[in-house]
C-alpha cells in the first residue's frame, strides 16, 4: 500500500498516552496536525514537542474550531505518558508500538546513528483538513522552528 498523498482521506485508531483509543475520524470538522517523531524523550524529539507545546495557544486560536495537535511515535503508551508528563505537553500523544501506522505512512527508513545503519522513523508532519483529507506533508523535518513553520502554513 503506497504512503498517503495530498487529497487522500486519513483515518486510523491508536492508543493515546493513557491507553485509550483515539481515532482521527473523531476530529472531523477540525484541522489536525499529526507529527511523527522517532522516539520520546530524545533531544530532537524533545525540541520539536516542546516547540509545539510553547506554540499551543497560537494553534488553538488559529481557526474558529481550533487546531488539534497529535504527536505519534513507535513508543508504548507508558513511554508516551512519561514524555507528556515530564515536559507538560498539552496535546495528545499516540503510541504506535506495533509500527502499524509508521509503516503504513512509509516512514521507517534506514538511518546512520553513531556510524551504524539502523532503522528509524523519518520525522514527518501531516496536516489533515476538517474533511479528513490530507492537505500538506512536511518531509524530513528539522525540529528547530518546525512548529512556527506549521503555524505559518495554517495562517495562509
Amino acid at each position: 500500500m503506497p504512503a498517503p498523498q495530498v487529497g487522500d482521506p486519513i483515518d486510523f485508531t491508536l492508543p493515546d498516552q493513557d491507553g485509550n483509543p483515539v481515532s482521527l475520524s473523531s476530529f472531523h470538522g477540525k484541522t489536525v496536525v499529526l507529527f511523527f517523531y522517532p522516539k520520546a524523550d530524545t533531544p530532537g524529539c524533545t525540541v520539536e514537542a516542546c516547540e509545539f507545546r510553547d506554540n499551543f495557544p497560537k494553534f488553538t486560536k488559529l481557526q474558529e474550531q481550533g487546531v488539534v495537535i497529535l504527536g505519534i511515535s513507535r513508543d508504548t503508551p507508558k513511554a508516551q505518558k512519561k514524555f507528556k508528563d515530564k515536559f507538560d505537553l498539552p496535546y495528545t500523544l499516540l503510541a504506535d508500538a506495533d509500527q502499524e501506522i509508521v509503516k503504513r505512512f512509509d516512514l521507517v527508513k534506514p538511518k546512520t546513528m553513531y556510524g551504524k545503519l539502523v532503522s528509524g522513523v523519518e520525522r514527518t508532519t501531516y496536516v489533515i483538513g476538517p474533511d479528513g483529507k490530507l492537505q500538506h506533508i512536511f518531509s524530513k523535518v528539522k525540529p528547530e522552528g518546525h512548529a512556527e513553520e506549521v503555524l505559518a502554513l495554517l495562517k495562509k
